[in-house]
């Protein structure tokens, strides 16, 4: 796991739009990086959601969702729920597996390979700030709000 204090693994992948985005273009900015199993889905739809409607309190922290899905869903689940953040398409797993949230999952008895839920705030030297693993949907903004308070 990724502790508090070190260096954000470099994150270069495409976006919704199919543009390249760089964390390291962000520097000086705080930024949330949030990862997530599958856009539109029930609790990523509430997670990304919830963001977005504290992006009004949050100053100019930058908000990033990854997944595994391609920039073509991401567009459409970007516009169907009017996030506005840019999304990041990972769908080779390289960027989950630098931030340690490619891990194996069970359900319903089957093991397979995904994301766990988690969400890294990183401040404008490239540190990560707080690190958190096995997040909550409805846990990722208020976690945010409160660290920007300090």
């Amino acid at each position: 796991m990724l502790k508090e204090g070190s260096l954000a693994p470099e994150i270069e992948l495409l976006d919704q739009h199919e543009k390249k985005f760089s964390l390291k273009k962000l520097s000086k900015r705080t930024v949330l990086v949030y990862f997530y199993p599958k856009a539109d889905t029930p609790g990523c739809t509430q997670q990304s959601c919830g963001l977005r409607d504290i992006a009004d309190q949050i100053g100019k922290t930058v908000i990033v969702g990854i997944s595994p899905d391609k920039p073509a869903k991401l567009l459409k689940f970007d516009e169907k729920f009017s996030l506005g953040f840019t999304l990041l398409s990972d769908d080779t797993n390289a960027v989950a597996k630098k931030y340690k949230v490619w891990k194996k999952k069970s359900m319903y008895g089957r093991e397979y390979m995904g994301i766990e839920r988690s969400a890294f705030l990183i401040n404008g030297k490239g540190e990560i700030v707080h690190a958190w693993y096995k997040i909550s949907p409805k846990d990722t903004p208020l976690r945010l709000i409160e660290s920007l308070k300090k």
